[in-house]
């Protein structure tokens, strides 16, 4: 049973992410020893995220870049910055700049063990380094080509500190901003753990809380927030161009491997994928259904500059319609 102790309270997120470990990467990223196979309960959402990195990568090498730099706020077990580094230097950048930060110390250490590896590479600099997201970023401005902030991580910012998060990501990103986000209407989650491992969850999106108590009988309590379509769009307005708004995973997440509603062994057909396919665009194009999807993405540039030729050069604005 997890104690509460001063540590909890004062920090309840990182405390939360530490307990679930290694444990951690299995649920949210599937089976990585393939890293290109999505795999797990988000699966669909995890290649439709990637096929838009894979892009925006794509534009800046296009554009004569021979370097990149990254930033993943909320990296985790750091699974999305090594999938980034390992196609950005087949691709052909020579310099790969990469910094990933969480406020999980434990996430932290998973992410430097599983990308110990790519740090002795030519050209490879990559770092993790335990922060907090509601802090200043330690990055100059206008110096990221592509940033990322994906799944849960906005949802654990207390509500009235969104606004400056926001604007500390427009301050360092030349380039492009990724993040996904859960809706109002997602299906439960165990946030830290699979569904299929939690005995008792319970949010309050009044409160902006969750708790949650796994099987083993550990127990963690921490903040967490739902959005809207529209709240996800006012926070970043102003601050990006906003190119992609939109719901992520309406049905495959329903239909994922989980012993309490399909059993094991249920693949889905070739049909039946093809049909949640087609379906899952329909409603991506459809703002009314974006707040029940299971995940909320959003793609935006950094927005022009008055004087821009008062400032240094920079890259091209880069532009991407999410493929489907």
């Amino acid at each position: 049973m997890l104690a509460i102790s001063k540590e909890v309270r004062t920090s309840p997120v990182a405390k939360a992410y530490d307990l679930s470990g290694a444990a951690y990467g299995s649920y949210a990223d599937g089976d990585t020893s393939d890293l290109f196979r999505f795999s797990g309960p988000h699966a669909y959402a995890d290649h439709q995220v990637w096929t838009c990195i894979m892009a925006k990568l794509s534009e800046i090498r296009r554009s004569g870049a021979t370097s990149v730099s990254v930033l993943d706020a909320g990296c985790g077990p750091g699974t999305w910055l090594k999938r980034l580094v390992i196609s950005a230097r087949e691709m052909g950048f020579v310099e790969i700049s990469a910094r990933g930060f969480d406020v999980s110390a434990e996430q932290i250490q998973q992410a430097r063990l599983y990308c110990r590896s790519l740090s002795s590479l030519p050209g490879v600099r990559l770092e993790f380094t335990v922060g907090d997201l509601t802090h200043s970023l330690p990055e100059a401005d206008d110096s990221i080509d592509l940033t990322l902030c994906l799944y849960s991580v906005l949802s654990h910012i207390p509500p009235a500190e969104l606004p400056s998060v926001a604007r500390e990501f427009g301050r360092v990103t030349r380039g492009s901003f990724i993040t996904t986000v859960r809706p109002l209407g997602s299906m439960a989650s165990g946030l830290v753990a699979s569904i299929s491992d939690v005995r008792q969850l319970r949010h309050d999106q009044r409160r902006n809380w969750c708790e949650v108590e796994l099987a083993d009988g550990c127990r963690a309590a921490f903040s967490f927030h739902l959005f809207s379509t529209d709240e996800l769009r006012s926070l970043f307005r102003g601050v990006f161009e906003i190119e992609v708004l939109e719901g992520l995973d309406f049905f495959h997440g329903r239909f994922a491997a989980d012993p309490r509603w399909n059993p094991p062994g249920q693949d889905l057909s070739h049909a039946l994928a093809l049909e949640l396919a087609k379906m899952e665009k329909s409603f991506s194009a459809n703002s009314e259904y974006n707040d029940h999807a299971n995940h909320l993405l959003l793609i935006g540039h950094k927005l022009a500059v008055a004087h821009q030729s008062d400032k240094q050069p920079t890259r091209p604005k880069l532009t991407l319609r999410s493929a489907r």
